[in-house]
């Protein structure tokens, strides 16, 4: 494994709050470095403390031209582009959201990586076929109800799907409380959990939930990191961030089929 390797990861993103900045450097430190690019002009996301109240109005915060203007300015120096925004792919649906990386791949040239679709990539490659659906309260009622019709959409059993019961604030957010109110709250019937909302900086709260409750826990831009160093199979091992990245073998090209 070279020990040089650095993942230099573009992230594009509508929302105000830190996530994939803060989170994906702290999952594999000194191994991926991350840029970030807010989409301008775009309305504060659920991450952002305010924003839309319609699946239209999340969106158009990914128009071709709003994103474009975001992707030129990590570029070229990102090895990879990351589109984080949980919000934004259950409002597109999962065709929506696959255009979208399709155009952005198309139009620049890299790989291109987002979050809801690396979500259900990483559940597949487990064969999780029933899942409990977590939000930040600022999710609200429809970004919660459009999180599980996006992964019914794509065959999944959504046993629940609800509002953490923790700040309003995602800089208020801490992993033990995360920790506590899924343990208290979980149903027997899911065999994984998704924790959504790449400003829910939950990462931390994924190691000692699936040792409270037995179950595979995944997260924002947890999934979202794995997507990318499976997909260019990086030389970059992490530990203690959830047992989605236990059977890795990086640098190895035995990338699971999903």
């Amino acid at each position: 494994m070279n020990p040089d390797f650095v993942m230099r990861v573009g992230v594009v993103t509508p929302h105000a709050a830190p996530g994939p900045e803060a989170e994906m450097p702290d999952m594999a430190p000194s191994r991926v470095r991350v840029t970030v690019a807010r989409i301008r002009d775009a309305v504060p996301g659920p991450s952002g403390l305010a924003g839309p109240t319609s699946a239209e109005a999340f969106r158009a915060q990914l128009g071709a031209t709003a994103l474009d203007k975001a992707a030129s300015g990590l570029l070229p120096t990102a090895d990879v582009l990351a589109l984080a925004s949980t919000s934004s792919g259950y409002a597109l649906g999962r065709d929506g959201e696959f255009a979208v990386v399709k155009r952005l791949n198309d139009r620049w040239g890299v790989p291109v990586h987002a979050a809801c679709l690396s979500a259900v990539a990483a559940l597949r490659s487990r064969r999780v076929e029933r899942i409990c659906l977590v939000h930040p309260p600022w999710f609200g009622a429809l970004l919660n109800e459009l999180g599980a019709e996006y992964f019914r959409s794509q065959g999944f059993e959504v046993v629940d799907a609800r509002l953490a019961d923790v700040p309003d604030d995602p800089r208020l957010v801490e992993p033990r409380m995360v920790v506590e109110w899924i343990a208290a709250h979980l149903g027997p019937g899911a065999e994984a959990v998704f924790i959504g909302g790449n400003g829910f900086r939950t990462a931390r709260a994924i190691h000692l939930l699936e040792r409270r409750t037995g179950r595979l826990v995944l997260a924002a831009n947890q999934v979202l990191l794995w997507s990318i160093l499976e997909g260019a199979d990086a030389p970059v091992s992490v530990r203690g961030f959830g047992t989605l990245f236990d059977d890795r073998r990086p640098g190895r090209n035995n990338r699971k089929e999903r």
